[in-house]
C-alpha cells in the first residue's frame, strides 16, 4: 500500500491537491473569523485614535488618551470595577471550590440534584432573573423581610438606594449566577485525581484541611488559574447585571450616584447613551483590554509552576 510519504514523493501535484482541499475546508470558518473578530478589532483600534461627536470625527493621535487621565466619571467606573473584581472574583472561587470539594463525596447524598440546582443560574434567563432580584431586593421585598422576621436587621436594608449596599447587590448576583459554572470547572478535576492519593495521606495520618490544602489544592493549580483569568475577564466585562438589574433608563445613572457603574456600562453610556463619540468610547475599551493583560500576567506568574 501506498503511504502519503511515498504520493508526495511521486507526485508534487498531488502535495499541491491536499494542501488546497485543507485551505479550501478552513477558508470559511478564516473568512468569518476576519469579518467579525480581526477587522472589527483593527477598526476600534484606529476609532480611538478619532475624536468628534456622532459621525463628524477627525483624527487626532493624543485627544482621547490625554481625556482619560482628566474624566472623573472613567475613574469612577474603574474604581466600582476593581472593587467588584478584587472582592467578588475570590468570593466566588473559594466558595465553588468548597462546593465542588464537598459535592465530590460519596457521602453526600443528591449529589446529582444539588449539582444541578447550583449550577443551573447561569443557564438561566438574564431577564428573568434580573427581574427576580429586582423584587426580592426592593425594600419591602422578600429578602428584607425575612431579616426583618428573623430579627437580624432593625430595619429595612437600602438595597436599591444606597451606594454600598447597591455594590454588595451586584456581588450578590454575580456570585449566585456564575458559581456554579466555576464548580463544574472544580469537579471535573477533582474526579481526576487519583483517590488512591487521599487514601494514602489519611492513612499516614494527615488531617482533612492538610489534604485539602498540600494535595487538593496544588493539583487543581491549573484548573485554578484557568477558572480565575476566565472569572477576571468575565468581571472587568460587567454589563448585564449592571445594566437589567441597577441602571435606570433616564440619564444612564448605574445605581444611586452611579455607584454601580462599570467600565462596559460606561462604554454604552458614551456609545448610546449620551451624544454619541465612539472615538472616545473604543479608546475606554482598551482600558479595559490592558487590565483584562496585566492582570492575566500578575495571575500565570503568580500561579507558574515553580522549580
Amino acid at each position: 500500500m501506498r503511504t502519503r510519504h511515498s504520493m508526495d514523493k511521486a507526485s508534487p501535484r498531488l502535495n499541491r491537491y491536499f494542501d488546497v482541499n485543507g485551505w479550501l475546508f478552513v477558508a470559511p470558518a478564516v473568512l468569518l473569523i476576519a469579518v467579525f473578530m480581526v477587522y472589527p478589532i483593527l477598526y476600534s483600534l484606529w476609532m480611538s485614535f478619532q475624536t468628534g461627536r456622532g459621525m463628524k470625527m477627525h483624527f487626532d493621535l493624543t485627544a482621547n488618551i490625554l481625556r482619560l487621565f482628566s474624566d472623573p466619571m472613567l475613574g469612577l467606573a474603574l474604581y466600582n470595577t476593581m472593587i467588584f473584581f478584587i472582592v467578588q472574583v475570590p468570593v466566588m472561587l473559594i466558595l465553588a471550590l468548597l462546593l465542588a470539594t464537598m459535592l465530590d463525596d460519596k457521602r453526600v447524598r443528591f449529589r446529582g440534584l444539588i449539582r444541578t440546582a447550583i449550577f443551573l443560574p447561569c443557564v438561566s434567563s438574564l431577564v428573568a432573573y434580573s427581574v427576580l432580584f429586582k423584587s426580592m431586593f426592593v425594600q419591602d421585598g422578600l429578602v428584607n423581610t425575612t431579616l426583618l422576621d428573623l430579627g437580624l436587621i432593625s430595619s429595612p436594608i437600602p438595597w436599591m438606594t444606597d451606594p454600598f449596599w447597591s455594590r454588595v447587590l451586584i456581588i450578590i448576583a454575580i456570585t449566585w449566577r456564575w458559581t456554579g459554572y466555576n464548580m463544574i470547572f472544580y469537579l471535573a478535576a477533582l474526579q481526576n485525581i487519583d483517590k488512591s492519593i487521599h487514601e494514602a495521606a489519611r492513612i499516614d495520618g494527615v488531617p482533612a484541611y492538610g489534604r485539602f490544602f498540600f494535595l487538593t489544592v496544588p493539583m487543581l493549580k491549573p484548573v485554578i488559574l484557568f477558572t480565575t483569568v476566565t472569572s477576571t475577564i468575565g468581571t472587568l466585562q460587567l454589563f448585564d447585571e449592571v445594566r437589567n438589574i441597577m441602571t435606570s433608563d433616564a440619564g444612564g445613572a448605574a445605581g444611586p450616584s452611579n455607584s454601580a457603574l462599570t467600565l462596559s456600562v460606561y462604554i454604552y453610556n458614551l456609545t448610546f447613551k449620551f451624544m454619541p463619540n465612539f472615538g472616545y468610547a473604543a479608546t475606554v475599551s482598551y482600558v479595559i483590554v490592558i487590565a483584562v493583560a496585566l492582570l492575566s500576567l500578575l495571575q500565570f506568574y503568580a500561579l507558574r509552576e515553580r522549580t
